[in-house]
Order: structure tokens, then sequence, then C-alpha cells
């Protein structure tokens, strides 16, 4: 069902649960209370009734419809509109899942339109029901809950994104680390960039709420709670720039290394052929001495010679001596 939640609220306190659109709108006029719908992935008509209900502006409404939305905080008259980015760390295949959440809020109204499992709404509903004089604050005051909540569930991405890249960098400078280290840390950065995305707008958001908390009567304590929000989000994002830079120096420094080992591969290769080349030279002299003198034609005068076999034994051993001298000297031996 797409509507998941839906509660009329008075002086705190929820009076009522009921079960339609229409009966909220119709709780909220006798009651002169605060609406608050959570709504899941709603079709088009639902969404329709809500904006007619509330008068929310077209565009806003055109955003909530097609979705796929960046995070962002626009005014339209008296209504808020927030885009806002969840997400959550799937450690086994090293990625962040990002959900989308749009809120209107307005003088006596609080709509959530839900476009994924997180946040958990829930538990924000039931921490607001359990403290009823800040939900007696109004809307801001979930706004500010939510908005809490979603920067909360921001640290185990954090940690998530933290671990994987201890790993990355105990694994650097292993000799066994194969190329399929770049392709990770490479797939990790752009988790980090995407991440980095959703979280860094959520700061102009805040401080955009902060100043403008004086002139819409935003209560003290829901300005400070929302400072706090503010700082927490700012620590955030400071770490996530400080992951997309070890990222990126891990992955020049990975390949340098690949880049020296492949020199230091060649280098070897290079000495070990040159070690073969003299060898194969050395061999070669007293093969083609020998191979000349056996060639056994009748006008040799060696053959008759009576110190040709010791001269051709001294041959082979003079030339491939003085091979071995030139070779050891120019330092391929």
């Amino acid at each position: 069902m797409p509507l998941i939640d839906n509660g009329v609220y008075v002086a705190g306190h929820r009076i009522d649960d009921p079960t339609s659109l229409d009966e909220t709108y119709r709780l909220m006029d006798e009651h002169h209370g605060m609406a608050w719908i959570g709504l899941y992935r709603p079709s088009p008509e639902e969404i329709r009734s809500v904006a007619a209900e509330f008068d929310l502006h077209p565009l806003a409404v055109e955003d909530t419809m097609l979705g796929h939305q960046r995070s962002k905080l626009e005014r339209y008259g008296s209504t808020l509109f927030a885009v806002l980015r969840p997400a959550r760390y799937v450690d086994r295949e090293e990625t962040v899942e990002f959900g989308e959440l749009h809120l209107f809020v307005g003088p006596d109204f609080v709509v959530t339109v839900r476009h994924a499992e997180s946040p958990d709404l829930m538990k924000v509903r039931k921490r607001m029901e359990a403290a009823p004089d800040l939900l007696t604050q109004g809307p801001e005051s979930v706004l500010y809950a939510i908005l809490d909540q979603v920067v909360d569930e921001y640290e185990p991405v954090i940690a998530g994104l933290e671990n994987d890249i201890d790993e990355i960098e105990d694994t650097l400078f292993d000799m066994d680390a194969g190329p399929g280290l770049s392709e990770r840390i490479y797939n990790l950065s752009r988790e980090v960039i995407n991440f980095q995305r959703a979280v860094g707008p959520l700061v102009k958001m805040l401080e955009g709420l902060q100043r403008g908390s004086e002139k819409y009567g935003v209560d003290l304590e829901l300005q400070r709670s929302l400072r706090d929000v503010l700082d927490h989000t700012l620590l955030i994002v400071e770490r996530v720039g400080s992951f997309r830079a070890i990222l990126d120096n891990a992955l020049t420094v990975h390949a340098t290394i690949v880049t020296r080992r492949q020199t230091d591969q060649g280098i070897q290769q290079n000495e070990e052929v040159k070690k073969i080349s003299s060898w194969a030279a050395i061999l070669f002299t007293p093969t083609l001495i020998a191979s000349i003198y056996g060639m056994n034609f009748t006008n040799m005068p060696e053959l008759q010679w009576k110190f040709g076999y010791p001269f051709a034994l001294a041959l082979m051993l003079v030339f491939g001596g003085g091979l071995y001298l030139v070779f050891k000297r120019r330092r391929w031996l």
C-alpha cells in the first residue's frame, strides 16, 4: 500500500489514525491539527490529491512524480520542498545504494514520499511521538527529525567505505596484488564520488534552514538541533573528501608500483637475455672451429700438421676465454 502511515497530531499528541487521505483532510479541519502523511511510491492520483489539498507548487509535484532528483531544498510560498538522498552501504559488493525521499513541509502538514526502503521513517515517527514537546514545534520539528535520521544513516556508509579503504591500503604494497586492485580502487572511488554528491548539498540546505529560522519563527532549541545536524553533516563531508583524496593517491601509488615492477621485470629479462647471448657466443666459437676442421677436405694443411690438434684446442680456449673476459667486463656475465 502506498499509504504507509498517516496521523493527525494536536499539541504534540496523535489523536487519530485515518485510513485514507480524505479522512486525514477532514480530521485536520475538525481539530485544527497537523497531518503527517507517509507515502511509499504513491500513484499519480494520490500525489495529485495531496497537491490539491495542500496547494503544492506544480513544479515540486512534477519533480515528485518524475523522481530521480538531486538533493535540494526549495521554498514555494509557505511550503518547503526538500529532496534527500538516503544511502546504505552494501559491503559484499562494495557499493553505495541510494534512495530518494521527497518532503513537503507546510504550516500544518508534512508529506513524505519515499521511492526506496531507506530511510526508516517509522523510527522517526516513533521518536517524535515519544517526545510531544518536540512535536509541538510543528512541521519544522518533523523536518529536523527526518534530516537527523538521514544523516545518522550515513554513518554505516562511512564505516563501510573506511573499512574497505583500510583493506586497500594494507594490500597496496603486497607483491601478490594483481591488476584487479586498480579496478577495486577505481570502483570504490566512484562510489565515494556518488556519495559525496548526495551528502554535499545537505550543507547548503541546512545553512539555508538556519538563515530562515528567525524569519519563520522556528524555536530556538530546534535551531540548535538543526545546527547539530549541520555540524554532523560537515564532518561527514570532510571524511568523504579525505576518502576521495586517499583513493586518488592509492590509485597513483599502485600505478607507480605496477610500472616499477614491469620495469624491473623488463630489466631482469634483459639481463637474462644478455647472459644467454654471452654464453651462446662463447660456445659458438669452439663449435665454429671444430666445424671447420671437421670438414675433412684433402687440401687442408693443418690436417697433416703435428701440432694441429693442440693448436685447435688452444684456439678454442683462447677465443672462448677472450669472449668471456669481454662479456664479464661489460657486466653481461
